[in-house]
């Protein structure tokens, strides 16, 4: 566990205990990691923070690599609940992301009820009346920016595994996004079993 807080860290708990005052607590937060990606699996989570506050915890998108998998190996010793939620790429072809997107985060949180009082995701989403979505939580919630922490290394320790079954195409580097690498060995050798082939560029 990293050393002193981060300045940023009070005001994501502070959010936190602002949110629950009107509502049933404790809070569940839940994000997801991989939407965008041209392979792999799109990945939710959500997790109930313990009592004791995580060092560094912030948005994943914000943390160096290094600082992400530390707070992961803390929320994972710290956290009162954690779930983990993933649909491959042939269950995003057959059924889009967009329902993928809000199957995984309400299934995500509806595993966490028993430890939950009330629940968040990031994002602006219809996922049902016992759910509040909000764009940017990761952000501003602990709760959220540690479900992002969670899904983030999830899908990179899952890409880095793909990788080794599927080379050419550098998922251990572009995690299945598609930078100028990973088009290029698209063109090149073609999709391989992970993409997802209802992507434009993909299965073109």
């Amino acid at each position: 566990m990293s050393g002193a807080q981060q300045p940023g860290e009070s005001s994501l708990y502070a959010f936190d205990a602002s949110w629950v005052l009107d509502r049933s607590g404790p809070l569940a937060g839940a994000d997801e990691a991989g939407r965008g990606a041209l392979a792999g699996p799109l990945v939710a989570a959500a997790v109930v923070l313990g009592r004791r506050e995580i060092s560094d915890i912030n948005d994943s998108k914000a943390l160096r690599p290094d600082l992400r998998e530390r707070v992961f190996g803390s929320l994972l010793r710290h956290a009162e609940a954690v779930s983990v939620v993933a649909f491959p790429a042939w269950w995003i072809d057959r059924h889009g992301v967009g329902r993928a997107n809000r199957e995984a985060l309400s299934n995500a949180l509806s595993s966490l009820s028993s430890s939950a009082g009330c629940r968040l995701a990031d994002g602006n989403l219809a996922l049902g009346p016992d759910v509040e979505c909000l764009p940017r939580a990761d952000a501003k919630s602990a709760a959220v920016a540690a479900a992002s922490v969670v899904a983030k290394v999830v899908r990179d320790d899952a890409m880095r595994s793909l990788s080794q079954h599927h080379s050419g195409f550098g998922f251990e580097r572009n995690r299945g996004y598609g930078t100028a690498e990973h088009r290029g060995a698209l063109v090149e050798l073609g999709p391989c079993r992970v993409h997802r082939l209802s992507y434009a560029g993909v299965g073109d």
